[in-house]
């Protein structure tokens, strides 16, 4: 499966607020879509789930024209979207039915998900009962029960304490391998680095950067080293002013040029008690601040 995005622009009366969005994101890998608040990540959702239409461009499906009528969407919103006085087993079941479901296979489904949850022994429970972290489990199987080829998570670990988070990751990485596409929007950049292949980040309604996100960390200068060392006062004074502290106490090593790298390496490993060296990689942190930072 494909997915992809040409040249989506929309406007809110004199408001321009994609300027022309494209990217692309394949079955069986997850995507981050990134951004700023105000940059068009939620635009761009909305467009791409036909809740209202974009101004010009097109969105495709395996290379045709995306036909809403057999391309399942399953959408975790940042904004919980159930009916709190409501029971949790009708809710679910009706959200499940008005995607096409059979009322029987929608029970079923259900059922399943909240016990791969953990949430079984809420079934027949209000929704306000239940705490932040499980409410926001229970938005999970809206997206999930009606078995979507396509998954949008909006800041789907809101709210989850660790346990549950390492039970979200599980799931996500289980609808990854299923071969659906899984798309990211988070401003927790560990969570995206974890699961995403590749990014889009949008600026003032463009995308600034999009790739595979290896790729991408791999473009930037090699000529920097990571070094961790019980003799790490040492190595600064052997350095000086090319060696700075970085905020978890590592040491980093700028050289002249990238092809310093192997014989510093092998200087360091041969000189010193050297427990940890590699080439500095920016994060995805440091890589969204240097293109979502100045905001249009």
């Amino acid at each position: 499966m494909r997915l992809e995005l040409r040249d989506i622009t929309k406007s809110f009366g004199d408001k321009q607020v994609l300027k022309g969005i494209s990217l692309a994101a394949e079955g069986g890998k997850a995507f981050g879509l990134l951004g700023r608040n105000g940059a068009g990540k939620t635009t761009s959702i909305r467009i791409l789930m036909n809740v209202f239409p974009a101004n010009s461009g097109e969105i495709l499906f395996d290379g045709a024209p995306m036909d809403y009528s057999k391309v399942q969407f399953g959408y975790l919103p940042e904004e919980r979207g159930l009916y709190p006085k409501k029971k949790i087993i009708d809710q679910l079941v009706y959200f499940a039915e008005l995607k096409g479901m059979r009322h029987s296979d929608a029970v079923k489904s259900v059922d399943y998900w909240l016990e791969r949850l953990g949430m079984s022994e809420y079934r027949s429970k209000r929704l306000d009962t239940l705490s932040k972290g499980n409410q926001q489990k229970i938005q999970l199987v809206t997206a999930l029960a009606h078995n979507p080829q396509i998954v949008i998570l909006d800041e789907p670990f809101s709210g989850l304490d660790p346990v549950n988070a390492m039970l979200l990751k599980d799931v996500v990485k289980e609808e990854i391998a299923k071969g659906k596409i899984v798309l990211f929007s988070s401003h927790q950049m560990n969570y995206i680095e974890e699961f995403c292949d590749s990014i889009a980040i949008i600026n003032g309604g463009e995308v600034v950067l999009t790739g595979d996100l290896h790729d991408i960390k791999r473009n930037y200068p090699r000529n920097r080293l990571v070094v961790r060392s019980e003799q790490q006062e040492a190595i600064r004074k052997e350095f000086a002013d090319k060696c700075t502290v970085e905020e978890d106490g590592a040491l980093l090593i700028t050289l002249t040029s990238s092809e310093e790298k192997q014989s510093v390496m092998k200087h360091l490993t041969d000189r010193y008690d050297i427990d940890e060296i590699k080439v500095f990689e920016p994060s995805l942190n440091d890589i969204f601040v240097e293109y979502a930072g100045q905001q249009e």
